[in-house]
């Protein structure tokens, strides 16, 4: 059975998102696990970093995805943020590359045009659709899982229209 298991990653580093999505041939997309890696905001980042590489292993270890997809950054108004969380977004894609995993990354734009039709899409409605398209009833709770699964979402909608090709 052709059948693909797409992570997708709302990168930071002291809570990156994820969100785990399946689709198997002649089905629809279906959320298999989202939630946050959390750090502790107390602790030394190159600890909250090797944390959320543990973290990360884990995820892959279980869910055996075949891509990655991470979300790409795109603008921070403090730049020691911007500094920090792209570093995180290096380990993100360095776990992928260790494990095989090949890695799509995909801008906000890209990813609300993807979901909603809409590039400019506020956050509600973006939760809206992912949890309507996956038929997760009611609110994500976190707005970093929800973004999380858009992006595996956006992924998923690339690849299966490149198989359609």
């Amino acid at each position: 059975m052709n059948q693909d298991i797409i992570l997708g990653i709302d990168p930071g580093y002291g809570r990156v998102g994820y969100g785990i999505v399946e689709k198997a041939a002649g089905q629809d997309w279906r959320a298999l696990d989202y939630g946050c890696i959390e750090t502790p905001s107390g602790g030394e980042f190159v600890d909250r970093i090797a944390e959320m590489h543990r973290q990360l292993l884990l995820l892959i270890k279980k869910y055996k995805p075949t891509r990655m997809a991470v979300e790409d950054l795109f603008f921070f108004k403090n730049v020691k943020t911007a500094i920090k969380v792209g570093q995180a977004r290096g380990v993100i894609l360095l776990t992928a590359v260790e494990n095989k995993i090949p890695v799509d990354e995909f801008t906000p734009l890209q990813i609300k045009q993807a979901i909603t039709g809409f590039g400019r899409a506020e956050k509600s409605q973006m939760q809206k659709m992912v949890a309507m398209i996956l038929k997760i009833p009611g609110k994500i709770k976190s707005d970093d899982a929800a973004d999380a699964l858009a992006v595996a979402l956006c992924a998923g909608q690339s690849l299966w229209k490149k198989k359609l090709k």
